[in-house]
């Protein structure tokens, strides 16, 4: 698993940011994420007060004002777990591959969980969310690997481009087939072109519950790769030469951004572009090392999609739009940028 292009180790990315710096801006971030989700749960089709929050907290549900906050704790929760996981996701496909244009989405890994749920719930009628997350696991699982064999023909391996190239032809084609899975069904259309859209607004605490320990065990699984990342950024032969077992490191890295990415999916819906926007821009605030790097897009991605949660429900009042658009009017101008960056770079 090898690329020409190593992103992690190219222009003022390089440089060396003392901790202290990094310390300053991991208060930033956090301090951000919780205005934020402050925000979450305040703003809406109607703005609630500081008493329907406390009263909402103790657990009463009377009256519109508590019943909106004690619905939209949950959603925030689950924004930012799942902002979270595909920020680390995210970073972490771009360290294995070292692709800058790795991101879940892109690369098809979304696709290939949301295909996998949706025939789970058409052919095996699949109806608990721990199902949900094991089925989109698997289909994520699949499809990786698919893109990656594909990208690695020919000469070069799986140079970016390719990669990328691969991801959308697999991507245009697994939304195909979950197009030709839904449409003959009625009872699963609707609930399924709603889900497929990308969005946190069914966020429950039995969701949030459900999810959890698979994002923490990819976590902790991303987390100890670190060290295996920073290696592998050197390339695949100094770090060998440096005792780190190659094939090992980048499947550990790899199992571990697949089960963030599918566990995310199955409550979300496939949300693009957050793996690819957040850990570009936390390169810029505290380097490469993913030792610090995956905590702050983890952060990042948080209020990311936190963030678009907000943004989706104020500008279109009284109803709102999906997280997976807002990130998508983003991060689509984000990913043109990036490759005419690459394309400069290969002149």
């Amino acid at each position: 698993m090898t690329t020409q292009d190593a992103p992690t180790l190219s222009g003022a990315a390089t440089v060396r940011r003392p901790r202290r710096g990094r310390a300053l801006w991991l208060l930033a971030v956090l301090g951000v994420l919780l205005a934020l989700a402050f925000a979450s749960i305040t703003v809406g089709s109607r703005d609630v007060a500081w008493s329907d929050i406390a009263a909402a907290l103790g657990g009463g549900t009377d009256g519109f004002g508590q019943a909106a906050v004690a619905k939209r704790i949950p959603r925030t929760l689950l924004a930012i777990l799942a902002g979270a996981a595909l920020a680390v996701s995210g970073a972490v496909m771009q360290g294995v591959t070292r692709n800058p244009l790795a991101d879940p989405g892109i690369l098809g890994v979304n696709m290939g969980a949301s295909l996998a749920v949706v025939s789970g719930i058409a052919f095996f009628g699949l109806a608990s969310a721990t199902g949900f997350i094991w089925v989109a696991i698997a289909g994520a699982a699949l499809s990786a690997a698919f893109v990656y064999a594909v990208g690695s023909l020919g000469r070069g391996g799986a140079t970016p481009l390719k990669l990328a190239l691969a991801g959308a032809a697999t991507s245009a084609a697994l939304l195909s087939f979950i197009r030709a899975v839904v449409l003959p069904r009625g009872d699963i259309a609707e609930g399924a072109r709603s889900w497929q859209v990308g969005g946190v607004g069914g966020g429950t605490y039995a969701s949030v519950a459900q999810v959890l320990p698979f994002l923490v065990v990819g976590f902790v699984v991303c987390l100890l790769a670190a060290r295996g990342l920073n290696l592998l950024a050197l390339g695949d032969d100094l770090a060998a030469g440096l005792g780190e077992r190659v094939a090992v490191a980048r499947a550990a890295a790899s199992a571990g951004a697949v089960v963030l990415c599918g566990a995310a999916t199955a409550v979300t819906g496939p949300i693009a572009f957050v793996g690819l926007v957040v850990p570009h821009v936390c390169r810029l605030l505290v380097g490469v090392d993913h030792r610090w790097l995956l905590p702050f897009s983890a952060l990042g991605g948080a209020a990311l999609v936190t963030a678009a949660d907000v943004v989706g429900r104020i500008v279109a009042r009284p109803e709102q739009i999906d997280v997976g658009i807002v990130t998508a009017l983003i991060g689509a101008p984000f990913f043109i940028h990036i490759v005419r960056r690459q394309k400069v770079r290969a002149l």
